[in-house]
């Protein structure tokens, strides 16, 4: 009876175990569902293009067909877009006074092929806001 008793206590005591780990899983997925459609500015390793920052840049400089954009000045404007947990680009947006500018921007970013290794926090792939400031001097 010592023997079936003691057998009991163990079993039960290895369910109630089980049962708190498993609820302490549930509650993260739960917070991580919570938080995939959500953009972060700031993360613990930012997002990286493979082959760097600077071949990003010479790629979006060659994409640019300046033919394109109306001015005779200096332009500048902000390009920001979405960088996916999957590390494909969304929402891409440009800000400036320069609408034919602007446009070209997007145009010029949406042609670069490749994905972008994701944004993570706490070793979770996570949505990255990026910003890309652009200056081109038409003179």
């Amino acid at each position: 009876m010592k023997k079936f008793i003691l057998f009991s206590v163990f079993l039960f005591s290895y369910f109630a175990q089980a049962q708190e780990v498993a609820g302490t899983t549930e509650l993260q997925e739960l917070g991580l569902k919570k938080h995939r459609s959500e953009i972060f500015n700031e993360v613990e390793k930012p997002a990286e293009f493979p082959e760097g920052i600077n071949v990003f840049r010479q790629k979006l400089l060659k994409n640019f067909k300046f033919k394109n954009i109306a001015s005779k000045t200096s332009e500048k404007c902000e390009l920001t877009f979405v960088i996916e947990r999957d590390g494909t680009l969304t929402d891409i947006k440009a800000s400036g006074t320069n609408e034919s500018f602007n446009n070209e921007a997007i145009r010029a970013v949406s042609k670069i092929k490749g994905k972008w290794i994701p944004a993570t926090i706490n070793g979770q792939k996570v949505r990255y806001r990026f910003r890309v400031p652009l200056n081109i001097n038409f003179e």
